[in-house]
C-alpha cells in the first residue's frame, strides 16, 4: 500500500471522479488454507485529486454512504461519508 498517493492516477481523473479500492474480507498471508482470517481490509480512496488517509472505518457501509453522497442519492441508512 506505500506508494498509493504517489501512483494514484490523479492525470487521468477528472475533478468530480471518485476512485475506491477495497476488500470484502481479509486473509492474513502467514495463515495456512483460505479462511477469513481478518476483519479489517484496506480501503484506498481517490475524490478530487486526494487520497488522504481515512483512518479505521466503523463499518463497510461507510462505503456505501459515500457512494450515495458522491451520487447525490437519499442518504444511506446506516454508515458516514467519508468524502469531504
Amino acid at each position: 500500500m506505500r506508494g498509493w498517493r504517489a501512483a494514484a492516477p490523479r492525470a487521468a481523473c477528472a475533478p468530480d471522479d471518485l476512485v475506491i479500492l477495497t476488500a470484502d474480507h481479509g486473509c492474513d498471508p502467514t495463515h495456512p488454507g483460505t479462511d477469513h482470517t481478518r476483519e479489517e481490509v484496506p480501503l484506498l480512496v481517490l475524490h478530487r485529486g486526494r487520497g488522504d488517509p481515512l483512518g479505521t472505518r466503523a463499518g463497510f457501509d461507510d462505503v456505501a454512504a459515500s457512494l450515495a453522497a458522491h451520487f447525490g442519492l437519499p442518504p444511506w441508512p446506516t454508515g458516514r461519508s467519508f468524502l469531504r
